[in-house]
């Protein structure tokens, strides 16, 4: 059965283009591996809709006090790890909104837990380990699209009420059955065949920072492309802030340091302050009264 799964994969073929590569020398293998990563990015472009589709979902999830759930097992639950733990410094959420899950728990980030991917049951404990409920969104991270574990979470997510996503490398896979909506970007074979943190990797890692960085701004987490949410918990961060205040609001270093200290050091009040000469306070209460969007505050108190 397995071995049946795996000869109808795209990500399990033989690429023709790397059939000469254990004879190459190190500059031609880069060269190959840099031509094949090429077409991860078309790839990706072609899933730009069913992408539209669950950023849709993720927004809607979080403007309910749901969360974003990735799941998934060996370099795949890596990349959702990665992804979620990178949202915190980044945009100021808490670490509770967006979780990264990978199967055989977090020692298989630094090592591989024999068996995790293969039991579907422990995919569903992971879940009801975290009180996953209806307002959540779980995306599920498979390249081959069919690992047991994942699709067990996506069907009791299904069986909870909540939205699921798919993420994988292989149409018409297992696991786009178990999903609500299917994200597949066909990279095609690897260069060494069946090594999936390659193209189908890149493709994944591309796929969820555009997920989770969509979503955020979505939530008001941006001000035009400047992150005024960023968390300045170390010096090269503090000085981001400083330098995300004066590019919002052309202003000195000296102005925005200021601007910081009064507020907290909370970049977006900060600058909320300088374009509007609202006391902190007050900017406090506009920017919730504006869903957190910072642009829609200026106007709001400008007018």
């Amino acid at each position: 059965m397995l071995l049946q799964q795996l000869n109808n994969m795209v990500s399990e073929e033989r690429n023709p283009n790397s059939k000469q590569i254990d004879l190459m020398d190190s500059q031609d293998i880069l060269r190959l591996i840099n031509n094949e990563d090429k077409n991860v990015p078309l790839a990706v472009e072609l899933c730009i809709e069913p992408m539209g589709e669950a950023v849709d979902q993720i927004v809607n999830a979080f403007n309910q006090g749901g969360r974003l759930i990735y799941m998934g097992a060996g370099t795949s639950g890596r990349l959702g790890v990665l992804d979620a733990v990178e949202c915190p410094p980044t945009f100021s959420v808490s670490p509770d909104q967006v979780i990264g899950i990978i199967a055989g728990g977090d020692k298989a980030i630094y090592k591989a837990v024999e068996g995790a991917e293969d039991n579907a049951e422990l995919g569903k404990q992971d879940l009801e380990n975290i009180n996953f409920n209806d307002k959540d969104v779980l995306v599920g991270i498979a390249a081959s699209g069919r690992t047991p574990y994942v699709i067990g979470a996506l069907d009791y997510a299904n069986q909870m009420g909540a939205k699921t996503v798919c993420v994988t490398c292989n149409p018409n896979s297992e696991m786009t059955k178990h999903a609500n909506i299917v994200i597949c970007p066909v990279v095609g074979p690897e260069v060494l065949t069946g090594s999936t943190r390659l193209k189908s990797g890149t493709a994944q890692k591309l796929v969820l920072n555009m997920l989770s960085t969509a979503s955020m701004i979505r939530t008001g987490k941006s001000y035009e492309n400047l992150m005024v949410d960023v968390n300045a918990s170390n010096k090269k961060l503090y000085m981001r802030a400083i330098r995300i205040v004066m590019q919002a609001t052309e202003c000195s270093a000296d102005i925005a340091e200021q601007a910081l200290n009064k507020t907290d050091f909370k970049v977006k009040l900060a600058i909320l302050h300088i374009l509007t000469g609202v006391a902190p306070k007050q900017g406090e209460l506009t920017l919730l009264q504006n869903g957190g969007f910072l642009r829609s505050s200026v106007e709001a108190l400008n007018s």
